[in-house]
């Protein structure tokens, strides 16, 4: 359905904004993976893309984040990218990645929808685009079972999500109305205590019993199961065809217009990460956790990654629809009002990759530049 025009955000999202450039001011932005494998070095020969000396990539040291993750790891992006270099930067919060585009500090970043929305309706439509899918699904609600044995029982019990206003917060918000449950956004009290904690410390507060259950994504939920949660709900279930956008790849404005030739190599390496992924689900399993491990010091075991991994789904499609769904989410549950979406989509560059590929072309669901 058409969307309508963008006025304010509430207080909820201004604060979302704010506060992981507080928590991230030591270190800027992100932090920079410290070892970068071998597939990183540029070929001998090669040529740099619009005169570029170097593209800045952003990503989450998320499994929804995968294609990044094996993209940076197997040398996708420095492959499609010629002698230009290809940078990285990790966040993890959506709204500093979405301050680091403003900056220029990235050029190109993996991010969720909540958080593109949010910078996008906060510039009035004008920092960013989004320009290709990632993932769909990863994203559990996953509770102590000696407390909560049916979706009726949540009522009543503490339950964590990410961050004020995020992806999953939103996605609750929404699961809590539709149960005819009451819940003040801002504050998370209620009919349900909605917690909101770092996804780093959820399986410490889980193991402590200081919440009672968490919806939250991929490898945190299989974090939580390890410690004798059970899966209540996964997400995907609630959606048509099982399939909502989790992870968009964006692009600031300014670089897509003076540099279109780079970010169709972003993405000609992004449509190859995403085939050898489905192709490879093993070998591109421990390419991820391999990055993981470059960038953390620590991999994930088996019994967190292998169903983590499992319940992703990577594709090209950004899923425009779903978006615009969560988009709608957001305005019912008071965090944001009457958003202006047309435009925030440009898949031109992606469909040009897709078609050359001989993949199917995507849908922006209206949305698009016009």
């Amino acid at each position: 359905m058409p969307a309508t025009r963008s006025t304010l955000l509430r207080r909820g999202l201004a604060a979302v904004a704010a506060l992981p450039l507080l928590t991230l001011a030591a270190c800027g932005y992100g932090s920079e993976a410290k070892d970068e494998p071998a597939a990183q070095k540029v070929a001998a020969g090669a040529q740099k893309i619009d005169g570029l000396d170097s593209v800045k990539i952003g990503y989450f040291g998320n499994l929804t984040h995968g294609t990044a993750l094996v993209g940076v790891n197997k040398g996708y992006f420095q492959k499609a990218l010629g002698a230009t270099k290809a940078s990285y930067q990790v966040f993890n919060a959506g709204p500093s990645e979405i301050e680091a585009l403003n900056s220029g500090s990235i050029d190109i970043g993996w991010i969720g929808p909540s958080p593109a929305i949010n910078g996008y309706t906060k510039s009035a439509g004008k920092n960013l685009r989004i320009v290709g899918g990632s993932a769909s699904g990863g994203v559990k609600l996953v509770v102590n079972p000696a407390k909560i044995k049916s979706l009726k029982d949540v009522k009543g019990k503490r339950i964590a999500t990410p961050q004020l206003g995020n992806t999953q917060d939103v996605a609750l918000l929404n699961w809590i109305s539709e149960q005819g449950w009451k819940v003040d956004a801002e504050s998370g009290k209620g009919d349900v205590s909605v917690i909101r904690t770092d996804n780093k410390v959820t399986p410490d507060a889980y193991k402590s019993g200081s919440i009672d259950g968490a919806w939250v994504p991929e490898p945190t939920a299989s974090k939580l199961v390890a410690e004798g949660a059970k899966v209540l709900l996964d997400e995907s279930d609630l959606w048509p065809d099982k399939k909502f956008v989790i992870t968009n790849i964006i692009v600031s404005q300014k670089f897509l217009t003076e540099h279109p030739k780079a970010v169709e190599a972003v993405l000609k390496a992004s449509v190859g990460i995403n085939k050898y992924i489905n192709a490879n689900p093993d070998e591109a399993k421990a390419a991820a956790n391999a990055q993981l491990k470059a960038e953390t010091g620590k991999d994930l075991p088996a019994e967190i990654l292998d169903p983590a991994w499992k319940s992703i789904q990577f594709t090209n499609d950004p899923l425009a629809a779903t978006l615009n769904s969560e988009a709608e989410h957001a305005v019912k549950a008071g965090l944001l009002e009457d958003p202006l979406l047309d435009g925030i989509y440009d898949l031109a560059p992606l469909n040009k990759v897709l078609q050359a590929a001989g993949e199917p072309t995507v849908d922006d669901a209206g949305l698009g530049v016009k």
